[in-house]
């Protein structure tokens, strides 16, 4: 099994993710060893939902406006319906993001979360998945969607929903063990 000891990891998210989606990978990452950060616009709590039912909150450990791309190898986008429609309209989300792309770190979206993508404006030519619903805002922001458990494009992995959370969790950890291996490598 891949070990991420040294791995930092961001975990975007706001009010309305789905719980499984940010739960599964934030568990998976921290038995790799990695350190994972919740990322959030708002300090304090975040509300999860499963589905449409209220879920368990989460912990921030840090604002958008304290945190710095540069001190994360890895990005992780969980869905849900609220989560990536609310982090779209953020500019600092964007940005946030947009940065995990120029510097070609591995960047991980599930479910509803490519919308973020296509706002950051890194969806157009890229292949990749997400829940039925979002596909064709997909196709119109100019990506090739594939109907798949997961797709990987670069360092971009994207799956459709919870029923994929054990192939993305796999793929994410063996993405990140490739770049920091990379990383020592260099």
């Amino acid at each position: 099994m891949p070990k991420l000891d040294g791995c930092r990891v961001a975990i975007l998210a706001t009010d309305g993710f789905e719980q499984s989606e940010l739960q599964e990978p934030l568990k998976a990452l921290k038995d790799a060893g990695a350190r994972v950060d919740i990322v959030s616009p708002k300090a304090g709590r975040i509300q999860g939902f499963k589905h449409f039912d209220r879920g368990a909150t989460v912990a921030v450990n840090k604002t958008l406006a304290d945190a710095d791309p540069a001190d994360y190898d890895g990005l992780v986008l969980p869905g849900g319906v609220h989560n990536p429609d609310r982090l779209r309209i953020d500019e600092a989300a964007l940005e946030f993001t947009r940065a995990f792309f120029v510097a070609e770190k591995p960047v991980a979206a599930i479910c509803h979360a490519p919308w973020l993508l296509i706002d950051a404006g890194v969806a157009n030519g890229r292949k990749l998945t997400s829940y039925k619903s979002v596909r064709t805002d997909l196709r119109n922001a100019g990506a090739t969607v594939i109907n798949e458990e997961f797709v990987i494009d670069g360092n971009l992995i994207t799956s459709r929903g919870p029923d994929d959370l054990p192939a993305f969790c796999r793929e994410l950890i063996a993405m990140l063990d490739r770049q920091s291996y990379r990383r020592a490598a260099a």
